[in-house]
């Protein structure tokens, strides 16, 4: 396979699919004059809720945009703390940073990767007002047992579903589990708007105050009734989100055939530990995330090599990041998360993927893992 190498396309880790149908949207948008907030983003709203199975959606700029609004409308501040993974992106706890609060980290199973919720419940102090789960890669953290652990303590359980459009619970989808949940539509994510975020809330009273903070506090024009920030979405974003949220369940099973196949080729291979589905959970592979117990830099390079795009998700968990070594957070111990930062490789997994594309990405996982 070595000598073919140089002719072969690199397989990229992601691929956002953006069609016609997208293109379209975008021009009608374009063509109405009605460019910023507007009845586009009303209509993405309405739909993105009832896909979701929540009475509320309000769309926002980004990811991270719906996670910091979604504690400031329930109230978090000064004092408060909240409990999430140190084994994600940095935004995840940044978003407890910007209402005050104090993110204290928990950490996480070796089997999905997500809060552990033992640990979870021994992290709790009578400062602590929130648990917020990452639903990392695709895979819902265990939302049953981090629910019980909130109602036992009078704790609000808000959602990192940024990385989860779809995933579900027995049969109930992320957003639609907590008190709130955040998504994030980055390009690579398993629907784009190219850049934005949606926030979902089963209570109204809720949902309206995330209304008034993402548009400067205003419930009409030019009358402010709190401290807002401009966080509002596009028509433009808006018209293309609606597009790929028609895609997504496709886009969805597309990504679980893949990994499937992934899985079953993969499966087998000494020192190298594929992603596993909890019973009762539907994964939806916003990342195929394997674990290389040896030498995992080696093969990312080996498969550099023989074209295949690879990305380590995340090689540096939070609590070690120098704005929290900063804050004080670096003496923490948090075993299996450092031991899975220098473990984890992330393989192509998107929608625009062939079954050549996946058969070659298998066999070359195989030749970089065992040197065959």
């Amino acid at each position: 396979m070595g000598a073919a190498v140089d002719t072969l396309k690199t397989i990229p880790i992601a691929a956002p699919q953006i069609g016609e149908e997208e293109r379209r949207a975008v021009l009608e948008v374009l063509d109405s004059g009605q460019l910023a907030q507007g009845p586009v983003v009303e209509a993405f709203e309405r739909e993105f809720a009832g896909w979701c199975g929540v009475a509320n959606a309000v769309a926002v700029s980004s990811g991270t945009a719906a996670l910091h609004l979604l504690l400031l409308a329930h109230g978090l501040g000064e004092g408060d703390e909240v409990i999430t993974s140190p084994f994600t992106f940095v935004a995840s706890a940044n978003a407890a940073l910007f209402v005050g609060a104090r993110p204290v980290f928990a950490d996480i199973e070796s089997e999905t990767l997500c809060l552990d919720p033992e640990l979870v419940e021994a992290a709790i102090t009578p400062r602590t007002r929130a648990i917020m789960p990452v639903d990392l890669y695709g895979h819902p953290a265990a939302i049953g047992e981090l629910r019980d652990i909130a109602n036992r303590h009078g704790l609000l359980l808000i959602e990192d579903a940024a990385q989860a459009h779809g995933a579900a619970i027995d049969g109930i989808k992320t957003g639609a589990l907590g008190v709130g949940a955040a998504f994030s539509f980055y390009p690579t994510k398993n629907i784009t708007t190219a850049e934005g975020g949606m926030v979902t809330i089963p209570d109204d009273d809720v949902a309206a105050r995330v209304r008034l903070l993402r548009q400067h506090g205003a419930v009409d024009r030019y009358r402010h009734e709190i401290l807002g920030y401009n966080f509002r979405l596009t028509d433009l974003a808006a018209a293309i989100g609606r597009a790929q949220l028609a895609k997504l369940d496709r886009f969805n099973e597309t990504r679980r055939r893949n990994a499937a196949s992934l899985t079953r080729g993969l499966s087998g291979i000494p020192g190298l530990v594929p992603p596993r589905e909890r019973e009762g959970y539907r994964h939806v592979y916003h990342q195929y995330t394997v674990r290389i117990e040896r030498d995992r830099d080696r093969v990312q390079e080996r498969l550099r090599q023989l074209g295949v795009g690879t990305a380590v998700h995340y090689p540096t968990p939070v609590h070690r990041q120098p704005l929290y070594v900063e804050l004080g957070y670096g003496n923490q111990s948090l075993p299996v998360a450092e031991r899975m930062a220098g473990e984890v490789l992330s393989l192509p997994v998107h929608p625009g993927l062939q079954d050549t594309d996946v058969d070659r990405i298998i066999d070359s996982v195989r030749e970089a893992v065992t040197g065959a």
